[in-house]
């Protein structure tokens, strides 16, 4: 029990004490407002890039819980 408290006082210090940052470039800042602005093909590559990268942690993790289940599917059957 006193692992989960100490664990959820961390979580909660993050999350209390993190900052907003801009983490973007200047140029890629200013393409990503423009694009919302008017439909052009820089801004629909940005969209696809961010698709992408939020898709591989995703596809990551599926495959993983994916093994795991199996796994302990497995050893609970025989």
């Amino acid at each position: 029990m006193k692992k989960w408290i100490s664990l959820l006082l961390v979580f909660a210090f993050a999350v209390l004490l993190s900052q907003d940052v801009d983490a973007q470039c200047a140029m890629c800042k200013l393409n990503a407002e423009s694009a919302s602005e008017a439909d052009n093909a820089i801004g629909k590559g940005i969209n696809n890039g961010i698709l992408y990268l939020m898709g591989i942690p995703y596809g990551l993790l599926l495959i993983g819980g994916l093994v795991f289940f199996r796994k302990k599917l497995t050893n609970f059957r025989g």
